[in-house]
């Protein structure tokens, strides 16, 4: 998929490069963050590591996305509102959910699904779900290979990378739109974001986000290299003890497009849709830690006066920026370790008390999830600021779970299970 990508917006590439040199002189000038990494899998996984997003049309592409992803170790974990920022799509992430499995495949989807009902015309929202209905964005030797897997338990190696080609293709950008250019314009009135996934034979990947160890110095490099980043970093404040997840993109792509009209002439024309983002992922946060990030957020944006930032900076000196308090007030996930010349039987008990003699170590457990203001921001950025719109409905997580087929996974709880799980290992 990033070869993919990387052959279908050039930038992508250049994103890549910029982010392997940053990531090269931080591990240099920064060995406590090396060795953190080395002993998390991080170290390993860094280079590899994206995170996708595609945007689905309905329940039933739901459904079999799901199946695919599953063959892939790949599940569905957290519930994100986006209608309530002005999209009309609700959202989850496919990625692994074990740390070992995590290390394998550092892989996450974030994938969004329309929602119909808040199209507000109601012959434009009949049309809409006519068009998603009558396409099929899945080829044949894809859903065989699937249900194969499933009927087995499992491919073999031949028809295991037959099958991630047939569902890569999934993704790929087809410059033939499947709509005529009037009924393209009236999606785009309704919502670009409507347009973007009803006018086109498939979801393609509207973006691919490498991750970075310092995304302020990216941010900074990206217009030495031509790329035209946003204006802001989407997340949380620079800080010592990164945490959750910061974002970055540049703005999307304008691409050619081939409608075909009712007299069957084709008629060329333009889509914007497509970006390429960069990440810093922190320590995941607890609940707890989730509540105080989240608190402090509100007062940032309930802020009047002075700069967004400035006022972000000031909110954030409330949150610990140490590592030992992060984990001492039980705000955020830590992995577990025992230096190799240890020789000291650790217990429950005793546990803390080894922790300050340094006999065990903690790191961070990085971040595998989104945020919802984020993402809003980042596809607002990228739709323009006229494509946000107020829906009177609420999203509902347990209708995405129907469509779904299966209840999502709550990070909170994956996170703790690793964190538990680092101790357990070297505990009596």
């Amino acid at each position: 998929m990033s070869n993919m990508y990387r052959d279908e917006v050039p930038a992508y590439g250049t994103l890549i490069q910029l982010v392997s040199d940053i990531n090269s002189q931080v591990l240099q000038s920064d060995r406590n963050l090396k060795s953190s990494l080395d002993i998390s899998d991080g170290l390993d996984r860094l280079s590899q590591e994206r995170h996708g997003a595609i945007r689905l049309g309905s329940a039933a592409e739901l459904k079999t996305m799901a199946r695919i992803f599953s063959v892939m170790g790949m599940f569905p974990v957290g519930y994100y509102d986006l209608a309530a920022a002005g999209i009309p799509v609700h959202s989850t992430a496919f990625r692994p959910v074990s740390s070992d499995a995590l290390a394998i495949n550092p892989f996450r989807m974030f994938t969004s699904v329309l929602r119909l009902e808040l199209i507000q015309d109601e012959s434009l929202r009949e049309l809409a779900t006519g068009i998603i209905d009558s396409r099929e964005i899945f080829s044949p030797s894809c859903i065989s290979l699937l249900e194969k897997a499933e009927a087995d338990s499992g491919l073999d190696e031949s028809d295991a990378n037959s099958f991630v080609i047939a569902a890569v293709e999934t993704f790929r950008w087809h410059e033939q739109a499947n709509v005529s250019q009037a009924i393209y314009k009236d999606l785009l009135g309704s919502h670009r974001l409507v347009a973007d996934i009803v006018s086109f034979k498939g979801p393609h990947i509207n973006h691919l986000t490498p991750r970075t160890l310092d995304i302020d110095l990216a941010h900074q490099t990206m217009p030495q290299h031509g790329i035209d980043p946003k204006e802001t970093i989407e997340g949380p404040p620079q800080r010592d003890c990164p945490i959750l997840l910061r974002q970055t993109s540049f703005k999307a792509l304008e691409e050619n497009v081939n409608f075909v009209d009712e007299d069957s002439s084709v008629s060329l024309g333009s889509h914007t849709a497509r970006f390429g983002e960069i990440e810093q992922r922190g320590i995941a946060l607890t609940p707890k830690g989730r509540t105080l990030y989240d608190k402090l957020l509100d007062k940032a944006k309930g802020t009047d006066s002075g700069d967004y930032l400035e006022n972000l900076e000031s909110a954030f000196k409330e949150f610990p920026d140490n590592w030992g308090e992060l984990r001492k007030q039980g705000l955020a996930y830590f992995q577990y370790s025992v230096e190799e010349n240890n020789a000291v039987p650790i217990t429950e008990e005793n546990l803390e008390d080894l922790i300050d003699r340094s006999v065990v170590r903690f790191d961070p457990i990085i971040y595998e999830d989104f945020l919802p203001v984020s993402a809003a921001g980042i596809f607002q950025s990228n739709l323009g600021n006229d494509a946000a719109q107020t829906y009177a409905e609420s999203s509902s997580q347990q209708d995405f779970e129907i469509a779904l087929g299966k209840p999502l996974r709550d990070p909170f709880e994956l996170y703790e299970k690793i964190q538990n799980n680092s101790v357990l290992a070297f505990t009596e």
